[in-house]
């Protein structure tokens, strides 16, 4: 390289790692902010989630038949399938004895109490490579029935509204989501 040229290559560099060091704790500044709006945004979430509880949570654990919370000892719950890194699949009885249409199907471990019913996963196949594929269903212990609502393919969902004449589902598949709405 000839003095020009070399004068012009040490200069540009000299600009470049100027440019460099000002703009590094900008854009170092910009991506720590950026997570911590994230970190922020997440607990608001979480905090707003807890103020509107969906009904009352069940979680059944793998043992032998098992009461479920919040149906005044009525219906036990025992598992059948247990899908790695996955959910689990449990058969569903009546406490008190009483043959039920609950013993002819696998349920999921995902059980909300409401005022008309439980609402249950009903599993349509126990084939790892099926599911998700579940109806959720409303189950009425008075009546011995379930009155199936809608067909979801994900596993996260939640009951995002309940009014009088209906209930809304939102559901996310983790890339994406969507809302159905039923009639009770």
């Amino acid at each position: 390289m000839n003095k020009i040229q070399l004068f012009f290559h040490h200069t540009f560099r000299l600009i470049w790692n100027a440019i460099f060091v000002i703009s590094y704790p900008i854009l170092a500044s910009f991506g720590l902010i950026f997570i911590g709006l994230t970190w922020l945004f997440s607990k608001i979430s979480q905090f707003l989630t807890r103020l509107r509880p969906e009904g009352k949570k069940v979680v059944l654990k793998e043992s032998d038949w098992e009461v479920l919370p919040h149906t005044n000892e009525l219906i036990e719950a025992k598992l059948v399938k247990q899908i790695m890194f996955g959910p689990s699949g449990f058969k569903l009885r009546r406490k008190d004895g009483v043959p039920t249409i609950l013993s002819d199907f696998v349920f999921g471990n995902k059980v909300r109490v409401i005022e008309e019913g439980l609402i249950l996963e009903k599993w349509n196949s126990l084939d790892s490579k099926d599911l998700p594929d579940f109806d959720i269903c409303l189950y009425h212990p008075d009546e011995d029935s379930i009155q199936p609502l809608t067909t979801i393919k994900c596993f996260d969902w939640h009951i995002s509204e309940k009014d009088e004449s209906g209930l809304s589902f939102k559901w996310f598949d983790g890339t994406q989501g969507g809302e159905v709405k039923v009639a009770l």
